[in-house]
């Protein structure tokens, strides 16, 4: 009987106890004398900012990082986890944030890589594709067996992770921010597998910053702070008040700033017009007023990012108009864009936003080089002296302008991006997907920013695919779903309901 067979066989449930785990890099303690257990069986979330030491916890366990001090153990004995091979060979394995797959090989390939059946040394695709069957119909997750992985949603490739660490008879899977990039409904889908994993005895180690997603699924709680266990509760007892406290270390007087609304007759910043990208996005038409926050709300797909780009330059549309401050505005590149006054915070900051081999100072300058330059020359004291203002300006903590960006938490990160737009403040910015990835105290920072800028008398776009973000942040809410804008919400009133009935299609008024 495999090791995934006997935790659903009614037996007692599998225990990792970590104690008194400490790991350190160079000068930096990420973790501080942790103690704490899993049980097979239980979804058991670990919660913190970023820096909190919650991923280098569940790497620890999975094999990618030993620690420094400490022991971990499982049934009792303690257990060897020098490498992520040694960790599931304990039945422990990891689903990363950044998805480990072959994308040009399908699903069936991708699940039993390396595990292959074979027969007469050749892969024998009739056994395969007999435990992929049973793998799905035990854990209700239908996937095409034949389908290119390349082709999958991000939502379909984390559930061919998930596949490929039963197929490998996990007892313990490690969920690294598992719904990050992925839209509402998706990740309640997830939410559903998870159920599905717990019931067939699969322990469940949850790292997330999604509050209400952790609540919503969660047996137990961890909550860790500055590298420490702050506590461990069972998650009926917690609330999402009681884990900000203790997330933040103090208490948030409230998600959201106040908004502050634009008056009546704000000159119109931005007014798009049968705005379309062939295959992309059709007849979009909409307007932003100076000190006016207007989110683009809509499931994965629906064309909220293509519209984004189009509007910035980086991808040209096919029909339509823009006008900016009143005058055409055709953008032929992000350059020419950022020349006539805007801003974006693109949607992933490692692919498309940050140089991360290089320091804070030059990525908050990168677009603004020519205000330091004279005669094709540097003037590196002036650059200098304006990234330091710009990181003081968005509350850059625990790190410096000659900081490299590596070195950073996601919350820096993001912070590093908006740095840049405040040395020379657009008329219009447009953020996507803003808070992606950073933690609880970084995301209230992030929104009094952007309360900021609007009530500065900037336009501001946001695309969001946290319906909490939306309506928390919005003057108004536009709805997109299969490429055009169905709907438009008033931020103060609308309710998750009216944006999720627009978004799946099943309303369509506009308000």
């Amino acid at each position: 009987m495999s090791q995934a067979d006997t935790t659903g066989s009614g037996t007692q449930p599998s225990v990792i106890e970590c104690r008194g785990l400490t790991k350190r890099f160079g000068g930096t303690t990420a973790l501080a004398d942790v103690s704490v257990e899993f049980r097979t069986s239980e979804v058991h979330s670990i919660v913190g900012e970023n820096g909190a030491g919650k991923s280098t916890l569940g790497k620890v366990i999975a094999g990618v990082h030993q620690p420094d001090e400490g022991v971990v153990t499982i049934d009792g004995a303690t257990a060897s986890l020098r490498t992520p091979k040694h960790a599931l060979g304990h039945g422990i394995t990891m689903v990363a944030q950044e998805l480990s797959l072959v994308p040009g090989r399908s699903v069936l390939d991708n699940v039993f890589l390396g595990t292959e059946d074979t027969r007469a040394g050749f892969v024998d695709r009739r056994a395969s594709r007999r435990r992929f069957d049973a793998l799905v119909e035990r854990y209700d997750m239908a996937i095409d067996p034949h389908a290119r992985v390349g082709d999958l949603s991000v939502a379909e490739q984390q559930r061919v992770e998930i596949l490929r660490a039963l197929a490998r008879s996990a007892r313990f899977i490690i969920m690294d921010e598992p719904t990050a990039r992925l839209s509402h409904h998706e990740a309640l889908a997830l939410a559903d597998n998870v159920t599905e994993l717990t019931a067939a005895g699969v322990g469940i180690i949850y790292v997330s910053h999604f509050l209400d997603e952790v609540l919503r699924i969660s047996d137990a709680i961890t909550v860790m702070r500055n590298g420490e266990v702050v506590r461990t509760a069972p998650a009926s007892v917690e609330t999402k008040d009681s884990l900000i406290e203790g997330v933040a270390g103090r208490t948030l007087d409230a998600t959201f700033p106040a908004r502050i609304r634009p008056p009546a007759d704000a000159e119109v910043v931005l007014d798009v017009q049968g705005l379309g990208r062939t295959g992309a996005f059709e007849n979009v038409s909409f307007q932003i007023r100076a000190g006016e926050i207007v989110t683009l709300a809509g499931l994965v797909g629906a064309g909220r990012t293509e519209v984004a780009r189009a509007v910035f330059g980086a991808d040209a549309p096919t029909t339509g108009s823009m006008q900016l401050d009143g005058r055409p505005f055709a953008p032929s590149s992000p350059q020419a864009a950022i020349r006539a006054g805007i801003g974006m915070i693109p949607e992933s900051r490692r692919s498309q936003g940050l140089f991360f081999r290089r320091n804070v100072r030059e990525n908050v300058t990168v677009s603004h080089l020519p205000q330091f330059s004279q005669a094709g020359v540097l003037r590196r004291r002036d650059e200098q002296l304006a990234a330091d203002a710009a990181a003081t300006d968005v509350e850059l903590r625990g790190a410096t302008t000659n900081s490299l960006m590596d070195e950073l938490s996601g919350g820096n990160q993001q912070k590093t991006l908006f740095a840049r737009w405040m040395m020379s403040p657009p008329r219009l910015l447009i953020a996507d997907e803003p808070t992606r990835g950073v933690d609880v105290g970084a995301k209230r920072a992030i929104y009094e920013m952007l309360t900021r800028l609007a009530a500065s008398g900037m336009g501001v776009l946001v695309v969001s695919s946290e319906l909490e973000e939306v309506l928390g942040l919005a003057h108004r809410v536009l709805v997109m779903r299969a490429g055009t804008v169905v709907g438009a919400l008033d931020g103060e009133t609308a309710q998750e309901h009216d944006v999720m009935r627009l978004a799946f299609g099943a309303a369509e008024e506009v308000a």
